[in-house]
C-alpha cells in the first residue's frame, strides 16, 4: 500500500511502473559510410576490402549494410576486423583509409558503398 499526499505524486506514480512494462523502441542511428575502393584476396581468410571513410565514422562493433548501384544487397552483417595501418583498432574517422573484413561475407566489389548503424533501444513514454 503507498500512501499520497498529492494526487500527481500518484498519478506520476503509476505512469512511472506503467512506462517500465512497455518495451523498449528499437532505431537505427546511422554512424557514417565508407566507399571501397581495392578487394584483396588472400588465403584462407578470403576478401578484404581497402576502404575510404566518406563520412561519419566506422565503428567496429556497427552493423553494416552493403550497397551496389543504390540496391542493398546485404543487410545486418557485423565486421570480423578492421584495421588502421596493419593495426587492429576500434573505429575510424572521415577522411581516412582502412582495411575491412566483413563475417560470412566475401562477395564485395569495387565500387561498393558500406553504411554503418547501430541499434539504439529508446524508453517508450506514454
Amino acid at each position: 500500500i503507498r500512501t499520497y499526499r498529492i494526487i500527481y505524486e500518484m498519478i506520476d506514480d503509476v505512469r512511472n511502473v506503467l512506462e517500465k512494462g512497455l518495451a523498449p523502441e528499437i532505431k537505427t542511428q546511422r554512424l557514417g559510410q565508407a566507399e571501397i575502393r581495392q578487394v584483396f584476396k588472400i588465403s584462407k581468410i578470403g576478401s578484404v576490402a581497402g576502404c575510404y571513410v566518406t563520412e561519419g565514422l566506422v565503428r567496429r562493433s556497427a552493423k553494416v549494410r552493403i550497397i551496389r548501384n543504390n540496391v542493398v544487397v546485404e543487410d545486418e552483417r557485423t565486421l570480423e576486423s578492421l584495421k588502421r595501418m596493419k593495426d587492429d583498432v576500434r573505429e575510424v574517422r572521415s577522411g581516412l583509409e582502412c582495411g575491412i573484413k566483413i563475417d560470412g561475407y566475401d562477395d564485395i566489389k569495387e565500387g561498393d558503398v558500406l553504411e554503418f548503424y547501430q541499434k539504439v533501444e529508446v524508453a517508450r513514454k506514454l
